[in-house]
């Protein structure tokens, strides 16, 4: 349905949940990105990012931060089955006053198994196709070109996500013939830091952007004249002082602190960076993960012939002889 403007407006009414309740607003705002117009989705993004403060704000406020005219919010509040904007707002504050479930953002009590895949892999691709929309490939290539140019790239992680991340992306850098470390100690990203200097990278890793520790580090780096890549939230501290940011601009996860949604981002941050970087080294980055694979495969690790594997350990556990 549109209206005269040519905007989608979508159903009057939301849909009934199975039970015949009307489904939680958050819900049905995360599940149904894919069927709102690119300035919906945008409302609807702001909504998630925050949703007590959308409860308190006016229209021109909620306006002003979407970047939308005030109609496009009223408009935007019917697309979701809602009556009006203070029909919405009844809804979205119902909706922190039950509280959500502890498990996943897409989960209700009594789901089956069949809803919670539904759920969490509908949620998580609704998000990703509209994360896909915000993605800046000339920041992605000025990262992946600074990658492959380093003399040394330090990757910062913070928490147990991060710091996982920064390991994993550390890990296929090495693959690709880089030198590369992971560091998440604070006081070893400082000492790291201060020994880079132009030519180097710094990739931080922080879906928050905003742990001290780690932009004290970010910026001792950028300081000795590194190149700072920041995968990261828009607007936040860490972003503002990187040189490339390749935004993971997901709605935040009201249970975790990096929820689903933002660690799959990430992932896939990593993997586009990895690809890009070894098309660009192109037939000695091939020639290396060769190698590695081969190596590993003869001495029993990842190998399809557990024979090999079994061979292996008793080469290493036979007594010596004499």
């Amino acid at each position: 349905m549109t209206d005269r403007t040519g905007e989608r407006t979508g159903p009057a009414s939301a849909p009934l949940a199975a039970d015949g309740a009307r489904p939680d607003i958050l819900r049905t705002l995360r599940t149904g990105m894919e069927q709102l117009s690119a300035g919906q989705r945008r409302i609807a993004a702001m909504i998630l990012e925050d949703p007590e403060r959308a409860v308190h704000e006016n229209v021109d406020e909620l306006a002003r931060r979407a970047g939308v005219s005030a109609p496009s919010i009223v408009r935007f509040a019917r697309a979701v089955g809602c009556e009006g904007l203070t029909d919405l707002k009844l809804k979205l504050a119902g909706s922190l006053a039950l509280g959500q479930p502890y498990l996943h953002h897409g989960v209700q009590k009594g789901d089956g198994a069949a809803d919670v895949i539904r759920n969490v892999v509908g949620s998580a691709t609704a998000v990703l196709a509209e994360w896909q929309r915000t993605i800046d490939p000339d920041a992605v290539e000025r990262a992946a070109r600074a990658i492959d140019q380093a003399g040394r790239i330090d990757c910062y992680g913070t928490g147990a996500t991060s710091n996982f991340l920064a390991q994993d992306l550390q890990a296929r850098l090495f693959r690709l013939g880089l030198n590369a470390g992971a560091l998440s100690d604070a006081h070893y990203q400082l000492a790291s830091a201060c020994t880079l200097g132009p030519g180097d990278v710094v990739v931080a890793v922080s879906f928050v952007g905003r742990m001290p520790t780690l932009l004290e580090a970010a910026q001792v780096g950028k300081e000795r004249g590194a190149t700072v890549i920041a995968l990261t939230r828009s607007h936040t501290p860490l972003a503002e002082m990187a040189d490339i940011v390749l935004g993971n601009d997901v709605p935040r996860d009201p249970i975790m602190r990096v929820g689903t949604d933002a660690y799959l981002v990430q992932l896939l941050l990593i993997e586009m960076l990895m690809v890009i970087v070894g098309l660009k080294r192109g037939a000695a980055a091939m020639d290396r993960l060769r190698d590695i694979q081969h190596t590993l495969q003869t001495h029993g690790i990842d190998s399809d012939d557990p024979s090999v594997l079994h061979w292996c350990w008793r080469s290493i556990l036979r007594p010596p002889q004499g």
